[in-house]
């Protein structure tokens, strides 16, 4: 019994042992090889590659090339491990800018397969060939004619693993992975041309072309399908210090595999977080299951990037890696929202004389829906309201619950609108606060807007609204407030006006301002008539301005005659006219052109976000206003950036309460 007891003897592997458990982790299959003697002709100036296959690269794979190619004396030791002209200190790692650099690819490929180099540098008069097992030359350099460059030959990968060699896919599944790799590398380097070829054919599988192009290379290898979908654009972040330059599709294509090319400091890399920030933009525009394609180059300082980290150095590890997918993840989805101006769809034509389906035909029978995900909105019901209060009259006799009058927004988005309008906007920083309030907009959230049914009003700022399942609590002032400042960039200079007749005089009305507790007056700010003329005058100097630009009409002897129409149906609150005026004096950078624009349609955003809640017709009036015109224009118009998200609140959803209807 005690025998069993004893401890193991710790031994010494042999080198042989240790060789080819090192080369089992680096090169786990044919492709695995192809990576890493495409890297390494890449590395030597290469401008054409050829790839020749036999049984998916089981029997041979031979990668000939025309670069740089080996010296004669660095033959000898070209196939011992660690060794390598890449870094010659561990500090180098840090600023490599090659593809390889552990000096380990033909030394492990030398102990599972049986491996060949053929070379010829610029230098030398003739080529020489050598054989190589385990790491060690077999004879010496054979001198031969030759072409400048290098002719890798690998036969019998795997013949010494037998486990290895059944464990691997058929012939035809390895070859495909070969193309895989291939084809990602021929689109990243598009001035290298690539040939791949199965011994004994006469046409290759795959061929591009010398200082082609990335989208052209695309065509060639994807198809005309992907490519003439294509968004290309570049980003530059100065924060992070990375740049990325990008190929996606538009969404009009899809397909139910997704295909990312991810290039990091020009390696092909996988980034799990990426590939799925991706994904998650393209749900909202694609059907369910189905992906795009994207190809990605990112480049980042070599001292921020760590590519030590896995045997196949298909994973890197960088720097801020969650601030640079989210940076991203924003300009793939403001590109996007820029590119969706088009969508092709396809209808299938009744033969004549068909009969029509019924309703119930249309669904899948055989997809079962559940009561608790059964989304049960509908825009013509009662609201809650009804349950809440009695109907009140505005004095306009409108019924504050009534859904039927109230006339629809017209069907356009503020970029149709912006270009339909008489004057051009040509104002370099209109058109940047325009592009900045598009390229913050939240697909998600944009989505959500889009969707989403009316169901109440909670108080003055607050209101509750159903999407899918779900019901929320919003807060309709801030809502308003971004919305309403929308609509003053993109009627920027084509406003329509309200006019106010009577005309009111503005002194006065700074006065009242003055008196009101939101204005913040004290003895010590000064006289409030004084005050009051220091205001009048800035506005009146401003007026031309004002006039010309947002719609607000001050007359020369100082009367309010007009205030910008910003909504249909939608009018100001004037209990807080004075306050306005008055900030619009006080806040208002008038002195710098950008700050202006911006100061001044966020004043009047927040102006007109205020509805009128006291008490009688004009607070039932407010509530019909917000369900009649601010909630469509939400679901029209807002294009909401990502800070919203803090306004919104989940209240509940349908299968959280079913839940609780089945404890009870």
């Amino acid at each position: 019994m005690a025998e069993y007891l004893q401890p193991g003897v710790i031994r010494k592997l042999d080198e042989v042992v240790v060789n080819r458990i090192a080369a089992g982790e680096i090169i786990q299959r044919p492709a695995n090889a192809l990576k890493e003697l495409l890297e390494n002709s890449l590395d030597a100036q290469s401008t054409h590659i050829q790839v020749q296959v036999k049984a998916g690269g089981l029997k041979l794979l031979q990668i000939q090339d025309n670069g740089t190619g080996i010296r004669r004396e660095d033959l000898a030791i070209v196939c011992e491990r660690f060794t390598t002209s890449k870094l010659t200190r561990f500090e180098d790692l840090s600023q490599i800018a090659t593809f390889g650099f552990r000096g380990e690819a033909l030394a492990s490929i030398s102990h599972v397969a049986h491996l060949s180099i053929q070379t010829k540098t610029a230098k030398e008069k003739c080529g020489y060939k050598a054989t190589y097992a385990d790491g060690k030359l077999q004879g010496q350099p054979k001198p031969c004619a030759g072409n400048q460059g290098t002719i890798i030959c690998i036969e019998d990968l795997f013949y010494n693993m037998p486990q290895r060699r059944q464990a691997l896919r058929s012939p035809a599944e390895e070859f495909q992975r070969l193309s895989e790799v291939l084809a990602r590398y021929a689109v990243h380097n598009p001035r290298v041309g690539f040939t791949l070829r199965k011994q004994g054919d006469a046409q290759p599988a795959l061929r591009t072309p010398v200082a082609s192009s990335r989208s052209e290379n695309i065509r060639i290898i994807y198809g005309a399908a992907i490519s003439k979908e294509l968004l290309e654009f570049s980003h530059r972040d100065e924060v992070y210090k990375f740049e990325a330059e990008c190929l996606i599709t538009q969404v009009n294509y899809s397909a139910k595999k997704c295909q990312m090319l991810l290039f990091i400091n020009q390696r092909l890399v996988e980034s799990t977080a990426l590939r799925t920030s991706v994904d998650s933009i393209y749900a909202t525009y694609l059907p369910r299951g189905h992906h795009p394609f994207v190809y990605m180059s990112l480049t980042l300082p070599p001292q921020n990037l760590d590519v030590n980290v896995h045997p196949t150095k298909h994973e890197v590890h960088f720097l801020y890696q969650e601030e640079i997918v989210d940076s991203i993840k924003q300009q793939v989805e403001a590109r996007l929202l820029g590119s969706n101006a088009t969508r092709t769809f396809y209808k299938q034509l009744r033969l004549p004389g068909a009969p029509d389906l019924d309703e119930t035909q249309l669904a899948d029978k055989t997809q079962r829906i559940y009561p608790k995900e059964m989304v049960r909105t509908d825009s013509t019901e009662q609201k809650l309201d009804k349950f809440l209060a009695p109907l009140v009259k505005s004095d306009s006799g409108v019924s504050s619950s009534s859904s039927q009058e109230a006339s629809r927004l017209p069907e356009e988005s503020f970029r149709v609108t912006a270009a339909k309008k008489s004057r051009e906007v040509r104002l370099s920083s209109v058109l940047d606060m325009r592009k900045r309030v598009e390229r913050q907009c939240s697909v998600q959230l944009r989505s959500t807007l889009k969707n989403l049914v009316y169901v109440g009003c909670v108080d003055e700022r607050r209101a509750l609204f159903q999407h899918e399942t779900r019901l929320y609590m919003c807060n309709t002032r801030s809502f308003s407030e971004e919305l309403f400042y929308q609509r003053m960039i993109y009627e920027f200079q084509n406003c329509s006006e309200i006019t106010i007749s009577p005309p009111l005089p503005l002194k006065e009305l700074l006065i009242l301002s003055l008196e009101s507790e939101a204005a913040g007056w004290t003895p010590e700010d000064g006289d409030k008539a004084e005050l009051a003329d220091g205001a009048a005058d800035i506005l009146l100097k401003k007026a031309p301005i004002m006039r010309e630009y947002f719609g607000l009409r001050i007359s020369e002897d100082g009367m309010l005659e007009s205030l910008p129409s910003l909504l249909h149906q939608h009018r100001p609150c004037v209990a807080h006219l004075p306050v306005y005026l008055l900030r619009l004096a006080t806040e208002v950078d008038w002195e710098q052109e950008t700050r202006c624009f911006e100061t001044f349609c966020r004043e009047t955003a927040r102006f007109y976000a205020q509805l009128d809640w006291r008490e009688g017709a004009t607070a039932g009036f407010s509530r019909w206003t917000m369900e009649h015109v601010l909630f469509p224009a939400f679901k029209k118009y807002l294009l909401p950036p990502p800070r919203i998200k803090d306004q919104i609140y989940e209240l509940t959803n349908l299968p959280t309460l079913y839940k609780v209807f089945e404890r009870c």
